[in-house]
């Protein structure tokens, strides 16, 4: 079956000819819509129009507009309705010609009566030269019927409409001259062939010529078998469109599949494939033809071919609980969280959700609780989930694993060691570099293969460990594993790395992250390193370079969870003064980004690492900043009886600067509590303290304290001289952040003295806090949600309920991811609204 209807081309081009000498003509006008209709599927159409008046320039538009309608329904509407309105009637089929019935000729022969001929016959007059008689042709081989080889479509495909919705997308932005080839990638279990087997049965109208199919056998765990070779799946597709004779060679049956498919409306799904060098002589040469490729790897060499590629990600957690439900039934609604935890530790793969799904379903007594309990234990779900007895996660990422060169291995066992979720390039390297002996258990299974070292080695093995689709790359030299993957590879790290890799391992991990923590700590809050312990940078490792405040606090951000990891590794592993030191340098984290829980652990794990090295310095500063994340979490008691420890520590040290400190927390629990007189003489404390061994900043800080008291107090005149005071040393200082709170607080305090001459200035402080807030080295998110709080307070003192509102919900829509209870908070302001 051709692709375009016999004569069309043909027909288009002499209606175009004839009505093209009027451009006033309904036929021009509704030519050029025809042409706007083909421009919207590809830009190339636009350009052909208005025509040059000439006929090569008409058999030009003719040829586009015909191959355009090929592949996009709303231009084949569109020009077959101006064909059927402005096109040349169609020719009727010639039949034989029946000539006149002349006079018999005298010479003629003639039969009649009752003669009959049998067999071949000549009438004729005279004849030259031989005669020869052929039988008559056979009838016609009938052509094979369009195949339609797709898999069956499964009963239960779950949502997905974005990934369909994003596959319409890439092919509807590939130009219409240009074959089409799009390229869906994902960790094994993702469901790639199930989604571009329902794409394609979705589009199946647009190729009526066929659908072809094959799986290249990619990622098999049959040793005995390889991937498809490219002349075996040719040989096939050629036999299954109707080619009597196939040629031998690879080339040849390459350039047959192109010419048989050359103007074919054909769709072709290659299953599975390995490598883009396998896919290509696969691939169709013509734009009327698709061709869909799933990998578990990038094939980013496809890309070179136009390819489009679209990595396929876990299922929306609704999506994925509503799977579950298939086998668990009423259980899944009646355990919500057990169900939105047994999809997590899915990874929300449609493969590990179904064998869930079907554990549930053959232990119809067995609640969701008890199979999340289950696979929390040991590797998690690439062990608990099978099928027929088999493990088939750890089985597919087994082979996946197999299939690493040398470094690639090396570094996938030595992340899985690491306590953290994100990964860049700087921190890899230092974990590698030097890791000579890649086989480390000696057990030559020869998936070793070099040291790893040098960022270009790294960087090369990164690629092929998210080409493999075992990493994400989540940001600017950042990675992850998926959750699934995780387990496995930390699994192997245990197996095949030898204990003194292992620790080697973490070693360098820790130290990275203490070097690159100093870093970001001398960025953001440049007082705050402990004299004496500055050496934080200067070990074996080299820091990840941050470029400013902003980048610094970026890269606190990411990496928080794995600095976590890195505490509570020193911890278990003895190596304490790490530990307390790690959990100090942290500091601007748990200043601007106010993690309450991580906070209070990590503080923990620092003070009991601190005595137990002996440190004093570690222990004071401990206690000082862990009470901090005390008071923030509400745990009032808890945090004053840290106050009082380091100061009655200081005491005994006659260190001022932490007596200070913590005479200063003190006085902020009272003001918490109401207890203004307490609060107030606390600070003035403080202050004292402070003034006297000449320490300038904490001298301002001390003031603001004072401001705050004098606020809750009501006395906003004594409260504005502190904050002006406090502000203008602080800037002098160079302390942005805090001279940025500083002023926030002094907009506050001036909108709330509604002083029309100081109101706009108060405004006026308070957005320029919240820009302040938002972005740059003084990004906060508390203080962002203060700001905002505020600036509704101020409008909602001046009648504009609307803006109120509005700055209410943005505030409450940060504080949500700080602190659920005054969140809360907001949202009963807004109701009584």
């Amino acid at each position: 079956m051709r692709a375009s209807p016999p004569g069309r081309p043909d027909a288009l081009f002499t209606a175009l000819v004839a009505h093209g000498a009027d451009p006033d003509s309904p036929a021009w006008r509704e030519l050029a819509g025809v042409v706007a209709a083909g421009a919207r599927a590809d830009e190339a159409a636009s350009r052909l129009w208005p025509p040059d008046g000439t006929r090569p320039g008409w058999r030009r538009l003719a040829g586009e507009l015909d191959r355009l309608a090929l592949r996009d329904e709303e231009t084949d509407r569109a020009l077959t309705d101006w064909l059927r309105r402005y096109g040349p009637p169609p020719t009727p089929s010639p039949g034989p010609p029946v000539p006149p019935s002349p006079s018999p000729s005298p010479w003629a022969n003639v039969v009649g009566g009752s003669s009959v001929l049998h067999g071949p016959s000549v009438q004729a007059r005279d004849i030259h030269g031989g005669v020869h008689f052929h039988p008559p042709a056979g009838p016609a081989r009938p052509s094979p019927p369009a195949p339609r080889q797709l898999p069956p479509l499964t009963p239960r495909f779950t949502d997905r409409e974005a990934d369909r919705q994003a596959l319409d997308a890439l092919r509807a932005r590939q130009p219409a001259h240009a074959p089409q080839v799009l390229v869906v990638t994902g960790l094994a279990g993702a469901g790639k062939t199930t989604l571009a087997t329902h794409w394609l049965h979705e589009h199946a109208h647009r190729f009526p010529d066929g659908l072809l199919y094959a799986d290249l056998g990619g990622h098999t765990a049959d040793a005995d078998h390889s991937p498809a070779s490219p002349a075996a799946v040719l040989e096939a597709f050629l036999v299954a469109l109707g080619v009597a004779s196939v040629p031998a060679g690879t080339a040849q049956r390459t350039a047959l599949w192109r010419t048989v498919t050359a103007e074919l409306r054909l769709a072709v799904l290659l299953d599975n494939a390995f490598t883009a060098a396998q896919v290509r002589p696969l691939l169709l040469g013509t734009p009327t033809g698709l061709t869909v490729v799933t990998s578990r790897n990038s094939l980013t060499g496809l890309r070179v071919d136009g390819a489009s590629v679209h990595r396929l990600e876990g299922l929306p957690a609704e999506s994925a609980v509503e799977l579950l439900a298939v086998g668990g039934g009423t259980r899944v609604a009646r355990e919500p969280d057990a169900a939105h935890e047994v999809v997590r530790l899915c990874g929300r793969l449609p493969l590990t959700v179904g064998l869930a799904a079907a554990q549930l379903a053959v232990r119809p007594h067995r609640s969701v609780s008890a199979l999340a309990e289950s696979l929390h234990r040991g590797r998690g779900a690439v062990d608990a989930l099978r099928a027929d007895g088999e493990a088939v996660m750890r089985t597919a990422l087994d082979m996946s694993y197999s299939l690493l060169p040398g470094e690639s291995a090396v570094l996938y066992r030595r992340m899985g060691l690491l306590p953290t979720d994100r990964h860049d390039l700087h921190m890899l390297a230092a974990v590698v570099r030097d890791g000579r002996d890649s086989d480390s258990d000696g057990d030559g299974d020869g998936d070793g293969g070099g040291d790893g070292g040098g960022d270009g080695a790294v960087d090369s093995a990164v690629h092929t460990l998210v080409e493999m689709s075992l990493l994400q790359e989540t940001g600017p030299e950042t990675y992850r594993f998926h959750d699934l993957v995780r387990p496995h590879a930390r699994a192997l790290g245990e197996e095949r790395e030898a204990p003194a890799a292992r620790a080697d391992a973490l070693r360098r991990y820790v130290d990275w992250c203490l070097a690159t923590a100093a870093v970001a700590e001398r960025l953001l809050t440049p007082s705050h390193p402990l004299s004496g312990h500055d050496d934080l940078g200067g070990g074996p490792v080299t820091p990840t370079p941050l470029a400013g405040p902003e980048e610094a606090l970026t890269w606190l951000d990411t990496h928080r969870n794995g600095l976590l990891g890195a505490v509570r590794h020193c911890a278990e592993a003895g190596w304490d003064t790490s530990c307390w030191r790690l959990v100090d340098a942290l500091w601007p984290l748990f200043l601007r980004l106010r993690p309450s829980e991580m906070w209070i652990e990590a503080h923990r794990l620092g003070l009991a690492a601190a005595r137990r090295c002996g440190s004093g310095p570690g222990e004071g500063r401990m206690l000082t900043s862990g009470a901090i994340g005390l008071r923030d979490a509400g745990r009032y008691a808890e945090a004053g009886d840290w106050y009082r420890q380091a100061l009655d520590l200081a005491v005994a040290d006659a260190d001022v600067r932490q007596q200070a400190q913590a005479v200063s927390g003190l006085g902020h629990l009272a003001l918490l509590t109401d207890r203004l007189d307490d609060a107030r003489a606390y600070f003035e404390h403080a202050l004292r303290l402070r003034e006297s061994v000449g320490y300038r900043r904490g001298a301002a800080l001390s003031r603001r304290r004072l401001a705050e008291t004098a606020v809750a107090g009501g006395d906003l005149t004594t409260a504005t001289r502190h904050l002006r005071r406090a502000g203008s040393e602080l800037e002098s200082l160079g302390e942005a952040y805090e001279a940025a709170r500083v002023h926030a607080l002094l907009g506050h305090v001036l909108v709330r003295d509604r002083d029309p001459d100081t109101t706009e200035e108060g405004v006026r402080l308070l957005r320029r806090g919240l820009e302040s807030f938002r972005a740059g080295g003084t990004r906060s998110e508390h203080w962002e949600a203060r700001c905002l709080e505020w600036l509704g307070l101020a409008a909602e003192a001046a009648g504009d309920t609307a803006e109120a509102a509005r700055c209410f919900r943005a505030a409450r829509d940060v504080v949500r991811r700080l602190d659920p209870l005054d969140a809360r908070r907001l949202d009963a302001r807004l109701e009584q609204r």
